[in-house]
């Protein structure tokens, strides 16, 4: 029989590219050359046979799986919020030691459930207990600012230290720097939170009379006392409420579950230290936005540059309160 070239074919399987059957050059044909680039790779063949490495060069990408959300079910959100919902009776109504039983309860249907939900409970719960250990209300005596400095201090460090070295997670994190620049936006944001504080913590204040809920100051070594306290314990929330009960919460529940519940710990402690009367109308706005913008920036830094301004203004604005010749720049303070 008289030899043709175009009878020698590869046995492909239907709908593959098979060679030309003239000189063409493949460079003629992207989509050819890679078809024949990937006949031609020992991989690409099994038994004699291509196999379907040939189809990559007709069918899309596939864009990647969604990841899993967490699963949600009666009992786990019942635990998170028997814990987290304890808080407003240790902080806010202040029944002790009856605000423990739902903690515990709560910490203890967790391990039920779900061991791992258990014990990040517990390491909340054990924060919580140590923070309720002393008085919240808002102190300069050098006794009080010891008190606050040990007890806050470890509320921090156990769980962290449960977490990481007893129960072998490594949830808890403190990001300072995320090596991605801030976005026009996020600094947008930070002269909104100024500008809105400046508008409305003045009237806040002093129309409630809740800078009353802090000591006078009026001596310089006061007022560098309330400067110091006020940063320090702005700082200690996020370190506390954002990278630590949201970080442990938002590993079992979505986040704004899981933000939900955290916001009910920060306000509640917030009552405590001081913004009463209608306060909770701006902290829970405030714990939820913190909140949110830490599962969105992964930044410690940043939501801590927001809390500091927010803070700022406070204090300029309880110095003003007792001595209203200092800071006089607040168009919205009541006369």
């Amino acid at each position: 029989m008289p030899h043709r070239a175009d009878t020698c074919r590869i046995a492909a399987p239907r709908g593959h590219v098979h060679a030309p059957r003239t000189g063409a050059s493949p460079d003629a044909h992207p989509a050819l050359a890679q078809a024949l680039a990937q006949v031609h790779r020992p991989d690409a063949w099994q038994g004699g046979r291509v196999t379907e490495h040939l189809d990559d060069t007709r069918a899309p990408a596939r864009a990647p799986a969604a990841a899993t959300p967490p699963r949600v079910s009666a009992a786990r959100v019942l635990a998170a919020a028997l814990v987290c919902g304890s808080a407003v009776l240790l902080f806010a109504v202040h029944v002790r030691p009856l605000a423990y039983v739902p903690l515990v309860v709560g910490v203890a249907i967790g391990l039920v459930v779900d061991r791992v939900l258990g014990r990040d409970l517990l390491a909340i719960g054990i924060g919580m207990s140590i923070v309720s250990s002393i008085p919240l209300q808002a102190d300069l005596s050098d006794a009080a600012i010891l008190r606050f400095a040990v007890a806050l201090s470890l509320a921090v460090v156990v769980p962290y230290v449960l977490s990481h070295h007893v129960f072998g997670d490594d949830v808890i994190r403190f990001p300072w720097r995320t090596g991605k620049p801030w976005t026009r936006f996020q600094w947008g944001y930070l002269v909104l939170v100024v500008a809105a504080g400046y508008l409305v913590l003045p009237f806040y204040f002093l129309s409630s009379g809740a800078y009353q809920n802090w000591p006078t100051v009026v001596e310089p070594d006061e007022i560098a006392r309330l400067f110091v306290g006020v940063n320090a314990v702005g700082t200690w929330d996020e370190l506390f409420f954002i990278c630590t009960v949201f970080a442990l919460l938002r590993r079992h529940f979505p986040v704004a579950l899981a933000n939900v519940l955290q916001a009910a710990v920060f306000v509640s402690f917030l009552w405590e230290l001081g913004y009463r009367s209608w306060g909770p109308l701006l902290t829970l706005p405030f714990a939820l936005i913190q909140g949110w913008t830490f599962s969105r920036t992964k930044s410690l830094t940043y939501v801590l540059v927001v809390h500091l301004l927010f803070d700022a203004i406070v204090f300029m604005v309880l110095v003003h309160a007792h001595s209203p010749h200092l800071f006089d720049v607040f168009v919205t303070a009541p006369r």
